[in-house]
């Protein structure tokens, strides 16, 4: 496992608390892939890399019973969108689990994220200086898939309240550090692991399609 042993281990956040804009409204985690839901897809490629998951979602928790996880919303009210999200599990953090200096965020609506996220964050970071660290790949940064230090809660909730909503902007000011991700191989084609619109979800049904076993002859 992804350790960082010395700050307490790193704890996971998979962001399910928006709109879902990107993948035509509606709940992004709860949307089917290869028969199980995107979100069951997160929690088993996130679950080895990090010490615990938590759910950030927002509105009735009863629609991810099924997945046993402490659910997280917003602390601050008003939809603000992703910030709002990873303010809330800084927060959480440092109430809940105080030995813990990072958490890493995902988003709920993307499967292929690769295995070794939180290896290769944590590794551009440190324990004694921590800085944030969010993904870049060919599309752009991600700034939803970021380790972020638990000391940031503070800075975080100051810019919400002063009209801070666009990610991209915040990890900007902060001068977050990137780390570069390749596309990775699935079913013989390379894809950008940081997909989430709808077309990107009828691509990876598809890829899961290709790879799926063939069924065994009697």
């Amino acid at each position: 496992m992804t350790a960082m042993s010395s700050s307490g281990g790193v704890i996971g956040i998979v962001l399910a608390g928006g709109k879902s804009s990107r993948m035509g409204g509606g709940d992004k985690a709860l949307l089917p892939l290869g028969r199980r839901p995107l979100l069951a897809h997160v929690v088993a490629r996130l679950r080895p890399q990090v010490t615990e998951i938590v759910l950030n979602a927002n509105d009735d928790p009863a629609r991810f019973g099924q997945f046993g996880l402490a659910l997280l919303p917003d602390s601050l009210a008003g939809q603000m969108g992703p910030l709002a999200g990873i303010h809330a599990g800084l927060t959480w953090a440092k109430s809940n689990r105080p030995e813990s200096r990072f958490v890493i965020t995902v988003a709920a609506d993307t499967p292929f994220f690769p295995t070794e996220l939180v290896r290769e964050l944590c590794a551009a970071t440190s324990t004694t200086d921590p800085k944030l660290v969010v993904v870049r790949s060919e599309s752009g940064v991600h700034p939803v898939f970021g380790l972020w230090p638990v000391s940031l809660a503070p800075h975080l909730e100051d810019s919400l309240r002063h009209g801070a909503r666009k990610a991209l902007d915040f990890v900007a000011a902060h001068r977050a550090k990137e780390v570069a991700f390749p596309p990775v191989e699935i079913g013989g084609r390379a894809v950008d692991p940081f997909i989430n619109r709808p077309e990107d979800l009828a691509e990876a049904e598809a890829l899961l399609t290709a790879t799926a076993p063939a069924p065994r002859q009697s």
